[in-house]
């Protein structure tokens, strides 16, 4: 599996403290676009291993993080770069719109 866990009591070092940017894919098991674009997320996490890191954090058990980060709705995806978000996309979409929303915002 490409793509990490986080959870609000790993959030600092996995991603705060991260030496290279992380998209964190904030979601939840009930939420039906986060499952569609989880094997995208997945390939990318591959495709892209060593310029970006992919963490998942689950919004139903880590609801600190995502209320910090004001996520209203999933998916939302947020890239962080030096432990400050440097840009969001809410919502469900196609693996190409993804990896080029990543590589714009790297």
């Amino acid at each position: 599996m490409a793509t990490n866990k986080t959870t609000d009591a790993t959030f600092e070092a996995d991603v705060l403290k991260s030496s290279e940017p992380v998209v964190v894919d904030f979601w939840a098991e009930w939420c039906g676009p986060c499952k569609m674009i989880a094997p995208a997320l997945e390939e990318i996490s591959e495709e892209m291993s060593g310029q970006v890191k992919i963490t998942k954090l689950n919004i139903d058990e880590n609801q600190d993080m995502a209320m910090k980060y004001g996520v209203r709705s999933i998916p939302m995806l947020i890239l962080f770069k030096d432990g400050e978000p440097a840009a969001s996309q809410v919502g469900a979409a196609p693996k190409g719109k993804l990896a080029d929303w990543i590589k714009s915002a790297l």
